[in-house]
């Protein structure tokens, strides 16, 4: 492909996780239909594959096993030449950059394919979390546009949710007029990032007990079905979202209708970003500098603390060097609740 030139089709690579893939689609749906005459292909894990809804005509997407069907290097040989036979593949944005997307770009080079991979900042972020730096960092959704802009397929911002309307929800049934309805998503893999159970009890209790309004619980899993029943059977007007048999195209529904989310540096942010959903998101062990802020977000509804400490890690996954993890339980439920009521008053959803 010679470098004047715009790839007639793109293979785009984003396999894990999931908060990660979701960050990618606005970029990707930008990059499609600013571009309607590349066809782009968009390969990633089969649950991940299940939010891109209401896609671009001129993007496809692959989901892959890579725990069975294309697991290990032989795998993802398999898929790669899988990839190579089914499309007419001429360059390859890679916005992962491990070692399966370093197998899969070594075979395509060898088959003519343009490379081009993302530049995580490693360094930048090693210095940030060291304490050697303290500044806003390149986000994700820009990184991404980088390896395409690479490709020459600049792009802007312009992608505002999946839907083109409000969709009506599959788990909740419609909206009453004026009613507000208020998103939680306690949870996150790490405990640098997951707000103290007790303390956001606190703030749950709070809205619930306000009058037309309706709490969400988000979860999946059974220790999240577990601490959530409780919650959801103490009020009428609160629903387990985790109790609830559904794929994350009802939840992205769910949230369509939703004013606000409360929820952590966690995937659910980047569920709710893309659907244009206020979110206001809660930090301990990492910083919105480190550049995971949901896609149209604002740090202004972030909840923080400002401690010389922070951030000490890029993901969370770090154990608090002080014992106590002080960001976190040094947050009281009434900054998060004063953060819910800004959003309220600012983006009035409530119909």
């Amino acid at each position: 492909m010679a470098k004047s030139e715009q790839p007639r089709c793109v293979l785009v690579t984003r396999f894990s996780a999931l908060g990660d893939v979701a960050i990618a689609v606005p970029v990707l749906y930008d990059v499609c239909r600013t571009y309607p005459g590349t066809h782009f292909v968009f390969v990633t894990r089969e649950r991940a594959a299940t939010m891109m809804v209401n896609t671009p005509e001129n993007l496809t997407v692959v989901p892959a096993n890579l725990s069975t069907e294309y697991h290990g290097l032989w795998g993802i040989v398999r898929l790669t030449r899988k990839l190579l036979r089914d499309y007419p593949i001429d360059a390859l944005a890679d916005l992962h950059s491990v070692l399966r997307t370093w197998v899969m770009g070594a075979i395509m080079r060898l088959h003519g394919v343009t490379v081009k991979r993302i530049d995580k900042g490693h360094s930048q972020k090693r210095a940030l979390t060291s304490g050697k730096m303290h500044r806003q960092l390149k986000s994700s959704h820009e990184r991404y546009r980088d390896v395409l802009a690479q490709l020459g397929l600049p792009t802007e911002p312009r992608f505002t949710s999946i839907f083109d309307h409000r969709p009506a929800s599959s788990i909740h049934g419609k909206k009453a007029p004026g009613e507000c309805w208020i998103a939680i998503a306690p949870f996150s893999q790490h405990q640098g990032k997951v707000y103290p159970y007790d303390k956001l009890r606190q703030v749950f209790n709070t809205l619930a007990q306000r009058p037309n309004t309706h709490i969400f619980l988000m979860g999946g899993g059974e220790k999240e079905k577990q601490l959530l029943a409780p919650w959801a059977q103490a009020y009428d007007n609160a629903t387990s979202v985790a109790h609830i048999r559904h794929t994350i195209g009802d939840e992205l529904s769910l949230l369509a209708n939703c004013d606000v989310m409360v929820s952590m540096d966690s995937a659910n942010m980047h569920l709710a970003s893309l659907v244009g959903l206020p979110v206001v998101s809660v930090w301990g062990a990492t910083h919105p500098y480190c550049g995971f802020m949901g896609y149209g977000q604002e740090e202004a509804h972030a909840v923080q603390l400002d401690l010389p400490c922070r951030p000490c890690s890029v993901f969370g996954q770090k154990k608090c060097k002080l014992g106590d993890y002080r960001c976190l339980t040094g947050i009281t439920p009434e900054m998060i609740v004063i953060q819910v009521d800004k959003v309220l008053k600012t983006f009035p959803r409530c119909q």
